[in-house]
């Protein structure tokens, strides 16, 4: 298990769509080991294989108090999602020093392929669903400043340059 690089903003893997997985491999397996490991080193509460330069649809979350309860997903998809909309600071380690309130679904559905292969569904409330949308955000070539007005969002990225 190793801590990956976190690519830097604006590298273009960062907009490009991830492929999806065909299958659970140990290689799969490998790269979930070491996006949880770069999660904790940062720390966060989730990481998508694009952020460390694999193009596929792989994310960890692990919003948990205790930490250790990472849950890996493989071509995660939104279900449903509710009404009700929680506003929560999002930051990236690809674009470190700055971080913005973003508004998302307070709770999902979402389907993705588990570490064993199967096909599983699962609801997620709080930080959680907020990981996991900011997560297939990233692996559909999405950021959290895209979600920002235009004025927010260039007051970020002109602050995150300015970091630099």
């Amino acid at each position: 298990m190793t801590v990956r690089r976190c690519l830097p903003w604006p590298d273009p893997v960062l907009r490009r769509k991830a492929a999806p997985v065909d299958a659970i491999t140990d290689e799969i397996r490998t790269i979930w080991d070491d996006m949880i490991d770069t999660m904790e080193a940062m720390p966060g509460v989730g990481l998508a294989a694009p952020q460390i330069g694999v193009g596929l649809r792989l994310a960890v979350v692990d919003a948990s108090e205790a930490r250790g309860q990472a849950l890996r997903m493989a071509n995660p998809e939104i279900l449903h999602a509710s009404a009700v909309l929680r506003a929560h600071d999002e930051a990236s380690p690809n674009l470190p020093g700055v971080h913005a309130r973003v508004e998302r679904p307070r709770a999902v559905t979402v389907r993705f392929l588990n570490e064993a292969g199967a096909l599983e569904e699962r609801e997620m409330v709080g930080l959680w669903a907020t990981s996991v949308q900011h997560q297939i955000d990233h692996l559909d070539g999405r950021m959290f400043f895209d979600r920002l007005s235009r004025v927010k969002r260039d007051m970020l990225l002109r602050r995150a340059g300015k970091q630099r």
